[in-house]
């Protein structure tokens, strides 16, 4: 067991029957009444992030993870299949634990949070910038930018991006996998 003094950023613990990674955290004194520490919360299950406050010496019960660097193989209707890059064992994961799967190349290393009691995966980390090719995009009208006006933009794993008007087919391009917006051209 771990108490609220233990909390930080990326701290796993057990919550309402879930597993909830610390997202922020900020310990309160107020000048009247107990402390506590005030929580945004994510769960690993679900991916939704709750506001969450606890009354400070809190007990909670630390769950222990491992980040494992795998390989994306490939995807079928099973899910999506990784490899261990230090172990070559297999597992496949569910689209659902996936945030942002379309920027996923076959080959691509990523890390994958492990719960160590059972060895169950419980998300998919992508790195935070992804270079890739367009592979489609109409082309921009000359003069058509007294505005930031982006256009839709296929990219080599058949995921759609907005881009600015100036980038074309066979440009490479940045993008942020959190949000999935385009960054600048390499």
């Amino acid at each position: 067991m771990a108490s609220t003094s233990d909390i930080k950023n990326g701290f796993t613990f057990r919550h309402n029957h879930d597993i909830y990674s610390v997202v922020e955290f900020q310990h309160v004194k107020p000048g009247k009444g107990a402390a506590f520490v005030r929580t945004k919360i994510k769960s690993l299950s679900t991916g939704r992030v709750l506001s969450e406050t606890f009354p400070s010496g809190h007990k909670v019960e630390e769950v222990r993870v491992e980040r494992h660097k795998m390989q994306y193989l490939y995807k079928d209707e099973m899910g999506f299949h990784f490899m261990n890059a230090e172990s070559y064992e297999q597992a496949t994961i569910q689209e659902a634990m996936i945030d942002n799967a379309g920027f996923m190349r076959e080959g691509d290393t990523i890390e994958v949070l492990y719960n160590t009691e059972d060895n169950v995966p419980l998300t998919v980390d992508l790195p935070q910038y992804v270079e890739m090719e367009v592979t489609y995009t109409e082309p921009g009208v000359k003069g058509d930018t007294a505005t930031n006006t982006l256009k839709p933009a296929t990219i080599e794993t058949g995921a759609e991006v907005r881009v600015p008007l100036f980038v074309n087919t066979g440009d490479k391009i940045k993008i942020d996998t959190r949000s999935g917006s385009y960054q600048s051209r390499v």
